[in-house]
């Protein structure tokens, strides 16, 4: 089992949030559906835009659970759109707006679907994706802590020796993975990534990486997280310019700690699906679940508690309450 969070961190503010009763699992807008992914549905809004809509479906282990997260498809939306806004003039990136009634003024299609679009909903630049993980770690954990500790190495390439379990990394190390449509993604070398998409692009987007992790995790540090490691995606935009796409420094796409709990050498408390992954962690050692879908009903403890998990990110984070 994964530490908790700290018992006053849990506390604070949670109990005065009133969750919607109802959640989304799936979407159907007016608009040509294009993809659909663990979380996101993905529209075109004509051929230069496309409307991201975050759902409350939820994975772990690479399996989709049946319950949904209240509040999870807006948190991790609005967790997008405070980066998007804080990078402005710094990395170009594919957010228009993540208001639902900009949404509508832009795509009169959707005045009738403002309650799907609330919160949840971006639109943003269409681009041709580059097939990578711009992955970046500024402590190890996870799967590298667990490469290291066998082998020490990251992706094949040998690390400096003596690294303890979330040690600091000085300087962060750029670890990108290929994108995998189901399972795991999968480290690769800097010079596999050259032979995938070129030299000069893979300088750019790690330099854009660098760029965009060093001002998140200094703003965050300020707001009491650290955030450990992070993953982003890059796409080509019509014009020809590389741009910051998807989900920005959130906590799926992140490993979020508390500042005031971290400890090296041993695993630290995180933001995000956690008490999800607990759970599920017991059921599979107790025998109950063999890893694969579909997976075991999750109680409602189990929900709420993920709810509020995601919830206190985005306070962290952004320094207020979520309200849509």
């Amino acid at each position: 089992m994964s530490p908790s969070l700290p018992l006053a961190l849990r506390a604070r503010g949670l109990v005065s949030i009133d969750l919607p009763m109802t959640t989304m699992r799936a979407s159907e807008l007016p608009l040509p559906k294009i993809g659909r992914g663990k979380v996101r549905d993905i529209y075109a809004v004509g051929e230069d835009r496309v409307l991201l809509l975050t759902t409350d479906r939820i994975s772990a282990f690479d399996v989709v659970m049946a319950e949904t997260i209240p509040m999870k498809g807006a948190v991790l939306t609005q967790i997008s759109a405070f980066w998007f806004g804080k990078l402005a003039g710094t990395v170009p990136h594919h957010m228009i707006t993540a208001d639902a009634d900009e949404i509508i003024h832009k795509v009169p299609a959707l005045k009738n679907h403002r309650a799907d679009l609330l919160g949840r909903a971006m639109l943003c630049k269409r681009t041709t994706v580059f097939p990578i993980e711009c992955v970046i770690r500024g402590y190890i954990s996870g799967s590298a802590w667990k490469e290291y500790a066998a082998g020490g190495t990251l992706a094949g390439e040998k690390l400096a020796a003596g690294l303890v379990e979330s040690a600091k990394l000085e300087p962060a190390i750029f670890s990108p993975a290929t994108k995998a449509e189901s399972g795991h993604d999968e480290n690769i070398t800097i010079a596999r990534m050259r032979e995938v998409i070129g030299a000069d692009v893979t300088s750019t987007l790690e330099s854009m990486t660098r760029t965009v992790y060093a001002l998140g995790e200094r703003l965050s540090r300020e707001q009491g997280i650290i955030i450990a490691d992070t993953k982003f995606e890059f796409g080509r935009d019509q014009d020809g310019q590389i741009i910051l796409i998807d989900e920005v420094m959130t906590p799926d796409s992140s490993r979020f700690w508390a500042v005031d709990a971290y400890k090296p050498g041993q695993p630290q408390p995180s933001f995000d699906k956690q008490p999800l992954r607990d759970y599920l962690d017991a059921e599979r050692h107790a025998g109950r679940w063999n890893g694969d879908a579909p997976a075991p009903p999750l109680p409602a403890s189990v929900v709420d508690a993920t709810s509020k998990r995601y919830l206190e990110a985005y306070r962290r984070v952004t320094g207020k309450e979520l309200k849509i």
